[in-house]
């Protein structure tokens, strides 16, 4: 069984990237975050679509932000649609939806951004993060965790950790509250295949930073050990971020039972750009 997350950031905007991309990679499961559209708006755009490849599809949206995503096509049993006990700020927003597929609980989530430490967006993103945790800790054996994340698990996921110095993603609560989760019992399968490569998942649109490859590994797939155990190819599908058109983050595919392509990770293709000295770039926001 083949598991793929994505943060399509807008699928209406990626539709002419994604359907090409069911057809090439033929993913069973598709997590699917920052879908930004509405359930019904959704249904209309790609129900029919995706009902000729076999997709079956658990919606969590809204109109213009956020919005999370499940398709199927190996059963989507017993959707839940957010999160209990979830922050709301000022109302609840769209960022996690979950159903069974082929007996594992599958997890589609958009963790806040938390814009600037010690905001309250940023104590949402931690009270959001905790809600998460309390409802994984009650939940079934054969679990995966899929999503964008909004947090680089180490500095090894960032292209330079002092290029971050003062941002998030990287302060010790987001990451204690990540490791949180992974105390769970939830394995990080990339990292795990790939215990030293150099993995990105994010790059910024601005400043050529995907081609000099200036990112950050935020879009995780955490597994609980029944799940993670099963886990044959664990890989960055870095060419669907390329070309026109594209979103900011690449989809990750994590490949259960048998690898159709092999072992082909950590990053297909990989890139060609050399790794930058450490305190020679900056992220553009900070120029």
């Amino acid at each position: 069984m083949r598991i793929a997350t994505w943060n399509v950031n807008s699928v209406k905007q990626r539709v002419p990237r994604l359907l090409p991309w069911l057809d090439q990679r033929q993913p069973d499961v598709v997590c699917l975050q920052e879908t930004k559209l509405a359930d019904d708006a959704f249904t209309q755009l790609l129900g029919d679509e995706l009902g000729r490849r076999g997709y079956q599809a658990a919606l969590h949206g809204e109109t213009q932000w956020n919005g999370v995503a499940i398709l199927s096509r190996v059963g989507l049993d017993d959707v839940v649609r957010g999160l209990a006990n979830s922050p709301a700020r000022p109302r609840p927003e769209s960022r996690a939806v979950s159903a069974v597929c082929n007996g594992i609980r599958v997890y589609s989530v958009y963790v806040p951004n938390g814009r600037v430490p010690d905001s309250e967006h940023y104590h949402y993103k931690l009270a959001w993060l905790a809600a998460l945790r309390e409802v994984l800790g009650s939940g079934p054996d054969a679990v995966i965790v899929c999503g964008d994340m909004n947090i680089a698990p180490t500095d090894a996921d960032v292209f330079d950790p002092e290029a971050y110095i003062g941002q998030t993603h990287v302060t010790p609560p987001e990451r204690a509250a990540l490791a949180g989760l992974q105390s769970l019992g939830l394995h990080d399968v990339v990292r795990e295949h790939w215990p030293s490569e150099r993995i990105f998942t994010y790059w910024d649109y601005r400043a050529g930073m995907f081609h000099r490859d200036l990112g950050m590994r935020i879009d995780l797939a955490l597994a609980s050990a029944p799940v993670a155990s099963r886990v044959r190819a664990a890989w960055v599908d870095r060419q669907a971020r390329k070309g026109s058109g594209p979103s900011d983050h690449a989809p990750v595919v994590v490949d259960l039972d048998e690898a159709p392509d092999g072992n082909i990770g950590p990053v297909v293709p990989p890139p060609s750009a050399p790794a930058v000295k450490r305190g020679s770039a900056r992220l553009p926001q900070s120029r």
